[in-house]
């Protein structure tokens, strides 16, 4: 029975793996990872404000699985409707993105880093345990929606309320700098 027990966690991050490689297997394979393109993304929008904005949601969320880095979204929005508006739509289009990453992984992955015995994970975990909120709240504005982020918070054993408040509060800051960013680089580069 102890066996059983120091495996479990390794089995779940194995079973973590195997999900992600599936997923992004299959969409090597299909072809959807063409729609994974800035240009896709833009034209999406410029053709129907309405279903480019529900395509646009379920590409970053599915990027965000297979490891899209969420910049091409937030360009492409930025391009199509501007620094304001862009910033609003991938502001949305990412905590969605979050929110399913943390329950997909949370799903296959349960607790796995909380039931790691490493005197790294045992560390880790206490800083966020001691400070959920402000923990991921600063994380969100050091490295935004980075999928191995949302991996490792969603198997910490963090509450699904405490992520979404951290991610909703420290997501904005870091968008806002970017779509300055995007804006400026169109502009010089008259792409808007």
């Amino acid at each position: 029975m102890l066996r059983h027990v120091t495996t479990l966690p390794y089995a779940r991050l194995l079973a973590v793996a195997l999900f992600l490689g599936v997923l992004f297997a299959t969409f090597e394979l299909s072809g959807l990872r063409d729609h994974f393109s800035l240009a896709y993304l833009h034209d999406s929008f410029l053709e129907n404000k309405l279903s480019g904005l529900l395509i646009f949601v379920l590409l970053f969320s599915l990027g965000n699985l297979i490891q899209i880095p969420g910049w091409i979204f937030l360009a492409a929005a930025v391009l199509a409707l501007g620094r304001v508006s862009g910033g609003v739509v991938t502001y949305f289009a990412a905590s969605v993105s979050c929110a399913l990453t943390f329950l997909s992984i949370r799903l296959v992955g349960g607790d796995a880093l909380r039931q790691l015995k490493s005197r790294i994970a045992i560390r880790l975990l206490a800083q966020l345990d001691a400070r959920p909120i402000r923990s991921i709240v600063v994380l969100r504005m050091l490295f935004q929606t980075v999928p191995a982020l949302n991996y490792a918070l969603a198997m910490s054993g963090v509450g699904f309320r405490q992520y979404m408040i951290a991610t909703l509060l420290g997501l904005p800051l870091p968008i806002a700098l970017y779509c300055l960013f995007f804006d400026f680089i169109a502009g010089l580069l008259h792409l808007a």
